[in-house]
């Protein structure tokens, strides 16, 4: 494994700051020749780095969606890309990208009284049916949707989140705010994936998801809800992204939340069976959503990382060579 860059400071992971990119740049191109890097159009073997949502909405303290110790999950992030530059062949970065009027903040929301919910309020299709949550007609009146259309998709969609498996419909706080700090990644982990752009001369792969009104999307690979109460297309699957990583020999996932985006990320990858057999999953960079008082998934991201092993993906950790991995 190479050593760590002198100018990446772990005790700054959990600050915000401005990249320095012409220096940045500078250091990368040394480096490279220093340990004699090559080009990432060369590697025999190609490995992909998925990064789920790695970005300050969830994971500094003090923003809107906090994830306890994913302070030092992005620090393990940081370490495991320098130390493995020479390894990894292209970092795929996702993003969280939101607006204020979507199925999961409130501004969606009314009760009777046209009052919104309060953050990590729980909508099951039952509440919708007894009107105790409705689809907010003034917010349709924006966007252009009818009201019934919009009441109508919203019972529908409630029904089949159940049907899917899937958590209830969760009204999160307004966050990962397109064109706002909190959409923006870690300022160390967009450091470190610059790093490696310019030092293997690689160009990163973003991944923007979640801008749909009618739908939470949690996977990078595909929303929650596909289509609306009459069968109409909502979201379609990121199959662009399934091709790309499937022509990895081997795909490292790591990010945030361990119970919600990095979950059901990885429960799509299970649909490809030959995608599943070569991910590798950082346990020590990802942690679950735990709000105090309000809601706690450690159980339901445990218990998904064991069925993910037990389907043949492997669970590893970030300290661990490489090469080690590899040769299981």
């Amino acid at each position: 494994m190479l050593p760590v860059p002198p100018h990446f400071d772990p005790e700054r992971v959990g600050e915000v700051w401005r990249v320095p990119y012409e220096e940045r740049a500078s250091n990368a191109m040394a480096w490279a020749r220093a340990h004699g890097l090559r080009p990432a159009a060369d590697d025999s073997r190609r490995i992909a780095l998925l990064l789920v949502d790695v970005q300050n909405t969830f994971c500094l303290p003090d923003f809107e969606l906090f994830v306890p110790v994913a302070v030092d999950d992005s620090r393990r992030i940081c370490e495991f890309v320098y130390r493995n530059l020479d390894e990894i062949t292209q970092i795929v970065p996702t993003l969280d990208t939101h607006q204020a009027m979507q199925i999961f903040h409130a501004l969606w929301l009314v009760d009777d009284a046209d009052r919104h919910p309060a953050p990590y309020t729980l909508v099951s299709s039952e509440d919708v049916e007894r009107g105790i949550w409705r689809f907010n007609p003034d917010a349709g009146r924006a966007l252009g949707i009818d009201p019934e259309a919009g009441q109508r998709h919203l019972l529908e969609y409630t029904r089949r989140l159940v049907r899917g498996g899937k958590y209830a419909l969760t009204v999160w706080p307004y966050h990962a705010m397109l064109g706002g700090i909190g959409h923006a990644l870690v300022s160390a982990v967009e450091e470190a994936v610059f790093f490696h752009t310019v030092a293997r001369q690689s160009q990163a792969r973003f991944e923007a998801k979640g801008r749909v009104p009618w739908t939470e999307h949690y996977s990078a690979l595909g929303p929650e809800v596909t289509s609306g109460p009459a069968g109409e297309n909502v979201e379609r699957r990121n199959e662009e992204l399934v091709t790309h990583l499937l022509s990895f020999d081997a795909v490292v996932i790591a990010g945030e939340a361990k119970s919600h985006c990095v979950a059901w990320t990885i429960d799509d990858l299970l649909e490809e069976p030959e995608l599943a057999e070569k991910t590798y999953l950082l346990e020590d960079c990802t942690s679950p959503v735990v709000v105090p008082g309000a809601v706690d998934y450690t159980d339901e991201a445990n218990e998904a990382f064991e069925r993910f092993a037990a389907a043949g993906m492997h669970v590893v950790r970030s300290t661990q060579p490489l090469e080690d991995w590899l040769r299981r």
